[in-house]
């Protein structure tokens, strides 16, 4: 194997990697892959534009811990163990009219 592209198939690993360690879902990494040039060393550019395009799925799951830490006292000291009225997973009953399912694991209650 030329040492190039050892090289960019060292870096396409260490991508994955990285994504894997952020939680980032697959199907972004393999999209991240995609817009890389092929068979070159991506440049300090390509590498800025992909870690901005992964900025926000990892703010949104930064937001939704936060929310989850904050209320996560109060859900404990509940019991309620009612979806119904879970102000922590359900506010205000929102899922009822989705049917059944996790609608709002990862959502961010607007009551914070």
């Amino acid at each position: 194997m030329p040492r190039e592209l050892a090289s960019v198939t060292l870096r396409r690993v260490a991508l994955v990697q990285a994504g894997k360690a952020a939680g980032i879902p697959l199907e972004l990494v393999r999209a991240a892959l995609d817009v890389l040039p092929s068979g070159k060393t991506p440049t300090n550019r390509n590498w800025e534009r992909l870690s901005r395009s992964w900025r926000r799925e990892l703010d949104e799951r930064i937001a939704t811990l936060e929310a989850i830490r904050g209320r996560l006292t109060t859900c404990m000291a509940c019991g309620c163990l009612s979806l119904r009225t879970c102000a922590l997973l359900n506010p205000d009953d929102e899922a009822g009219s989705l049917g059944g399912g996790a609608h709002y694991l990862r959502r961010v209650s607007p009551r914070g």
